[in-house]
């Protein structure tokens, strides 16, 4: 009765404490590196964005006879890019908190030990690599990429957009140097085809509007491991 209730014998070679600690350096360089090559992604797609603003506001706003959609395109662009911006930082989160793991009570326990601080840590990175699941939605991800990236440059297509409406000089050829008269005129200059210019505004009007309250109303879903100014 007594060996089985007994704890069962752990599978594998015991570790000494010189091959353990050679085991998490080496562990932790390789998580470092698979959070630095999903970082670099992130910032790959964030520069095609920024390329897709720059290029899009040079050919709408560099001619007269360029249309207001091409502006209207890009901030369809961009919205892709954000989309697959924020795919890729659910696994970046993924070995950022790894990384954060070893930091928080591996390291700063050797250069700032604390006797009260305990934790099973090893054991969620263990449970972390026997099976890999996501920390954070695709929405929570979604509004951490908007409000620290992409609110900036989406803003300046808006603003872009509505100068390209309300100047004349940047709508047609042949017109003197000025504002739209009214605000009835600078509308009816948003129409795309067979669409009518209020429909359109008030389309770009909805987007933005959940636009700000998704990056500004919406509550912060950060993690434990996410304290401080640092993570991205």
């Amino acid at each position: 009765m007594a060996e089985a209730l007994a704890a069962p014998a752990p599978v594998g070679r015991t570790l000494s404490p010189g091959e353990l600690v050679t085991t998490m350096a080496h562990f932790h360089r390789a998580e470092i590196l698979r959070m630095t090559g999903w970082r670099d992604r992130l910032d790959r797609t964030s520069n095609w964005a920024i390329t897709v603003v720059a290029a899009m506001l040079s050919v709408s706003l560099s001619t007269a006879s360029a249309h207001h959609g091409v502006l209207l395109f890009a901030m369809l662009l961009v919205l892709l890019l954000l989309w697959i911006e924020a795919r890729r930082y659910r696994f970046f989160d993924v070995y950022r908190a790894r990384v954060r793991q070893f930091e928080r009570h591996y390291f700063a326990q050797i250069f700032s030990p604390q006797p009260d601080f305990a934790s099973d840590w090893l054991l969620v990175v263990g449970e972390s690599l026997r099976t890999p699941k996501f920390l954070i939605s695709q929405r929570a991800a979604l509004v951490r990429r908007l409000r620290r990236n992409y609110i900036h440059m989406l803003l300046i297509l808006l603003l872009a957009w509505i100068l390209k409406l309300s100047t004349p000089s940047l709508l047609s050829e042949g017109v003197r140097i000025d504002f739209v008269s009214s605000v009835r005129e600078a509308v009816a200059g948003a129409a795309l085809g067979p669409i009518p210019g209020l429909v359109i505004v008030v389309l770009v009007a909805a987007f933005y509007a959940g636009l700000l309250v998704t990056a500004f109303l919406t509550s912060s879903d950060d993690g434990e491991l996410s304290f401080g100014d640092v993570h991205v």
